[in-house]
């Protein structure tokens, strides 16, 4: 509700007679006029609130998100902005887990890069074939991440989402390597390779 409809409302409740005049320069029209501006102003903040409660739109309760969640983490890049930082707590919220293929590439997905995964074996004799490639036994739980050649994450600048300040385009892979690092299962190796 805005100032106006809130004047009216005060005005409805006084009691009818000629102290209590309704003319817009009367003494009284005037002090409710500056209570109406205070219950606007708010109206306004609670409805702010309503939207500070979901993390995808949030920029004053912001920080409190990521402090509640342990962000910013290394694999976060160095003076994120808005619209990352919102994408993280929204991914930290949402998250829940993996350890397939699948599960990887679509957090790489997420994250703007298209990869795709192999998983190496060790060369034995009667399940290789020529041509093989032949790697070391001790690569029996090492994947291999492939980027593609333009391997840079690219985050642009978008109205209501980003803020005054931040560049229009923004570019990290980094952060891939770091999240698989941090989440790839335990007993694994992760490597990471583009095309030559």
């Amino acid at each position: 509700m805005i100032a106006a409809d809130y004047l009216a409302q005060l005005q409805a409740l006084l009691p009818v007679g000629l102290a209590w005049p309704r003319e817009p320069e009367s003494t009284l029209t005037q002090l409710l006029a500056g209570w109406a501006e205070e219950f606007a102003r708010l109206d306004a903040r609670a409805m702010r609130l309503i939207e500070e409660a979901d993390p995808r739109t949030a920029e004053e309760l912001l920080p409190d998100w990521e402090r509640v969640l342990g962000l910013p983490d290394p694999c976060m890049p160095d003076g994120a902005g808005l619209q990352q930082r919102r994408a993280a707590v929204t991914a930290r919220l949402t998250g829940i887990g993996g350890q397939s293929r699948a599960y990887f590439i679509g957090l790489a997905a997420d994250l703007g890069v298209e990869i795709t995964i192999t998983e190496l074996q060790p060369f034995r004799c009667g399940a290789g074939e020529c041509g093989d490639t032949i790697y070391d036994p001790d690569v029996v739980f090492t994947w291999q991440v492939n980027l593609p050649a333009d391997v840079a994450r690219v985050v642009q600048f978008r109205m209501g989402e980003s803020t005054a300040g931040e560049r229009l385009l923004e570019m990290d892979v980094g952060a891939l390597e770091c999240l698989f690092q941090r989440l790839k299962p335990a007993h694994t190796q992760v490597v990471f390779a583009s095309p030559d």
